[in-house]
């Protein structure tokens, strides 16, 4: 990613946050939580109630694609970092007529409460990525189940439902522990990925978009992040990749339906 590149991907999000009335917000660096409010700090409006988990019958615990028979792809992103990037990537999203998937940490909804209702209001999935984006595979088991159910508990507090997906912190699969604490918790399936983009290392847009590229086919799910600026600057080229070869972006939910 060039220098020019950087800046305008910055200048972008950045105008972004100020049109959303996010400025002033803190900004945790890549894959930093954000501290909690005080007691009593003010949520978003509440709307209907955002979907429950579901079961998809002949699916594994596990999921980590869904059928290689249809065009459709599910980007899937771990919510955190920088609210003005994930006003920037679902307003790309949105233009372009593509939905996604949104894992959140319970501390990024703590400090951003009114992004919960962003993502569903624009047609994504709204998931749990844990409360503190831990390790979550080398915890006990209480300390493991907290982290689940505590961000099971922000999410049910900001939309009526515990999110439609879950996916573990640092780890691209669950331990056979943890998907059973999901279970207990009341996600019937984990959600993992076929494709990884990397943007968490800042490779640089050209990059992002040649890892997605790569090995991106029907059914696949992708791990992608907000709070990077090069994900912002790589998603115009990546949907139009996904364009050229008649693949569609749609949830999860709807990939697997």
């Amino acid at each position: 990613m060039t220098t020019t590149d950087r800046r305008s991907a910055l200048r972008a999000a950045a105008g972004l946050a100020a049109a959303t009335a996010l400025t002033g917000c803190s900004t945790p660096g890549p894959g930093a939580s954000a501290a909690a409010p005080p007691r009593g700090a003010s949520r978003a409006p509440s709307g209907t109630s955002a979907p429950a988990p579901r079961a998809f019958p002949g699916q594994p615990v596990q999921i980590g694609s869904g059928p290689r028979t249809r065009p459709r792809v599910a980007l899937t992103f771990h919510g955190h970092g920088d609210p003005a990037t994930a006003h920037a990537l679902l307003d790309a999203a949105e233009k372009h007529g593509a939905r996604v998937t949104v894992l959140a940490v319970g501390t990024w909804l703590d400090a951003h409460p009114a992004l919960a209702r962003r993502v569903l209001d624009g047609g994504h999935d709204l998931g749990n990525h844990t409360q503190r984006h831990l390790d979550i595979n080398a915890m006990p088991e209480e300390r493991a189940f907290a982290e689940i159910d505590e961000c099971a508990r922000r999410l049910r507090d900001l939309t009526g439902s515990i999110g439609t997906w879950f996916r573990p912190s640092r780890a691209a699969r669950a331990s056979p522990l943890v998907e059973r604490l999901a279970r207990r918790a009341g996600y019937p399936h984990v959600l993992s990925y076929d494709v990884d983009s990397l943007d968490f290392t800042s490779p640089g847009a050209p990059a992002v978009t040649r890892a997605v590229t790569a090995g991106i086919r029907n059914g696949s799910v992708v791990s992608l992040h907000f709070g990077y600026t090069d994900t912002v600057a790589a998603f115009p080229s990546l949907l139009q990749a996904l364009d050229r070869r008649g693949l569609r972006a749609v949830t999860t939910t709807e990939l697997l339906s």
